[in-house]
């Protein structure tokens, strides 16, 4: 299974989250299951992701729901309409994010996030992400995307 990011065409593959070509990156990785209608990504902080002592930096945990999302709503977009994200690259960008940090999330795990669409509707997808560290629910967002319009260039993230 390739991850959904990978997918991307070049063009669209320099956000800091998940562009493939951003030296600088986070290179996250977003898989689809297209038989529960989610999606899981792994991340793994490093030491300078700190907010406090022991705890991750919220902003960091926002961007991995933020690029997150833009990865499942391709997904979803593309199951919904009978795609395919190789024969036809889907590309989101976030119009609105909403992210509760229901507790602090500790530095060390492994963090997972999990995406669910709730709305597959024109070129607008509504995705809600959980973040999980060692099991535990620590953050929940909800973003809304929208589909890059054909022709459009530049490295949207």
């Amino acid at each position: 299974m390739k991850a959904i990011q990978l997918y991307y065409p070049p063009e669209w593959a320099h956000c800091y989250g998940c562009g493939y070509l951003n030296a600088h990156g986070l290179h996250i990785q977003t898989y689809w299951d297209p038989e529960k209608g989610e999606s899981e990504t792994r991340f793994t902080p490093r030491p300078y992701h700190t907010a406090i002592p022991g705890f991750v930096y919220g902003g960091l945990l926002a961007s991995l729901v933020d690029c997150h999302s833009t990865a499942t709503a391709a997904a979803a977009k593309a199951q919904a309409e009978g795609l395919s994200l190789e024969a036809t690259p889907l590309r989101f960008v976030t119009a609105s994010l909403k992210v509760d940090f229901l507790k602090p999330t500790p530095l060390g795990p492994d963090l997972r996030l999990v995406g669910r669409p709730k709305e597959v509707k024109g070129r607008k997808v509504v995705v809600e992400t959980e973040l999980y560290a060692a099991g535990t629910l620590t953050v929940r967002g909800e973003a809304v995307l929208v589909q890059i319009a054909e022709g459009f260039g530049g490295g949207a993230g």
